[in-house]
């Protein structure tokens, strides 16, 4: 009988508590450190790495097939990966899809990001909601060479996400144009050509798929960094205004992006956020918000509209919260979420001006939300006759 030796581990994963998993590295080599979160959705995990509002952030993966179907560039949510790593129960197996251009593992590993793979996620993931989303350090050396107290020491000095501003790391440079529409069979992303509104979109750490929803609504884009004042947003003269999803700390954003947003709300202009754009909106109309324990991160999440009554089946990813108690008179709840009861939506009553927590954009009900885009362009045109 002959025995196979067991592999020495290649990646470790050290928290800021003194537990460590250990397991099998991909992606690059390296030290990365980061506050830790699960996400439970079942695909998309390259919009997810891609999602520029995971910066600062290794995301643990609960479902256990990830990297089955490949990589395309068509999926990328933002030009590179912005999530620091990935943690996941099985090591990725060789991709079966016929729109993949590169395995997950050479695609991480050609831009700088570090993956783990053999870990008992389910206790990781008991261990985030348990105790709330945890610094940690993640390694992956070949040799499997630790110096796991050093680790840990790293894990313990990370300064977390409450007080950061990282929309600033992850905004344009400059502004750009927008057209590309989302994505239909069997022609793909096709082009908007005909657009009948003028919208700035301030860039918190936009996703692709939002502006092609959009562009998709009949909107003729302009993207502005995160940083943009309320001139420089009205010298466009735009029928609205849209704020973008974004990682970190609001409060922290807001600094700078609520002046702006006031302003705008002065000149009486339709405004649309999501996520991070959903909480600068609440900021700006008075509202607070909080740091969540272990967030939202998922595509399964029910998501109830007042004003309908109807459920929504959404995607989520935030690390902080409206505080729904905080909403002064005049700012309506418009939707909450089923899991918690945390608050998702917002209106200025008697304005055309609204946000909400979820991302309509990524489709996961598939399309429960998309009307949003269309409430967005509706009151746009309403203001026009």
């Amino acid at each position: 009988m002959s025995l196979v030796a067991p592999q020495t581990p290649t990646a470790c994963l050290a928290l800021a508590d003194g537990a460590v998993f250990y397991g099998m590295g991909f992606g690059a080599t390296g030290q990365t450190v980061a506050e830790l979160c699960f996400n439970t959705a079942m695909t998309g995990y390259q919009e997810i790495m891609t999602d520029p509002s995971y910066a600062g952030q290794v995301v643990t993966f609960t479902f256990p097939h990830i990297g089955n179907t490949g990589v395309t560039p068509e999926d990328d949510e933002t030009g590179d990966p912005v999530a620091a790593g990935m943690v996941v129960k099985w090591d990725p197996t060789t991709p079966s899809n016929w729109r993949a251009v590169e395995p997950l593992k050479i695609w991480l590993a050609s831009r700088g990001r570090i993956a783990i793979g053999g870990v008992d996620t389910r206790a990781l993931t008991r261990a985030i909601r348990q105790q709330g989303a945890p610094h940690v350090a993640l390694a992956h050396d070949p040799d499997g060479q630790f110096d796991v107290a050093a680790l840990v020491a790293a894990a313990r000095g990370f300064a977390g996400l409450e007080g950061m501003d990282l929309a600033k790391d992850v905004t344009c440079a400059q502004s750009y144009r927008w057209d590309e529409m989302r994505w239909a069979w069997p022609e793909g992303y096709t082009r908007q050509d005909n657009p009948q509104h003028k919208v700035v979109a301030i860039d918190y750490g936009a996703k692709r798929n939002i502006l092609r929803c959009l562009a998709s609504a009949g909107c003729d884009v302009t993207v502005l960094p995160a940083t943009a004042t309320a001139e420089e947003v009205l010298a466009h003269k735009p029928d609205g205004v849209f704020l973008s999803n974004g990682p970190g700390d609001p409060a922290a954003t807001g600094a700078y992006a609520v002046p702006m947003i006031q302003a705008v709300l002065d000149k009486d202009l339709p405004v649309f956020g999501i996520c991070l754009g959903h909480q600068m909106l609440a900021l700006a109309l008075g509202g607070k918000t909080v740091k969540m324990n272990h967030g939202h991160h998922g595509a399964n999440h029910p998501v109830k509209d007042f004003e309908t009554g109807k459920v929504e089946i959404t995607s989520m990813n935030h690390g902080f919260a409206v505080d729904a108690q905080s909403l002064p008179d005049g700012v309506v709840e418009t939707h909450r979420s089923l899991f918690d009861g945390s608050n998702c939506g917002i209106k200025l009553e008697g304005r055309p001006v609204f946000s909400v927590q979820h991302h309509p954009e990524a489709s996961p009900g598939p399309q429960d939300s998309f009307y949003l885009f269309e409430r967005f362009a509706a009151a746009m045109q309403a203001r026009k006759t």
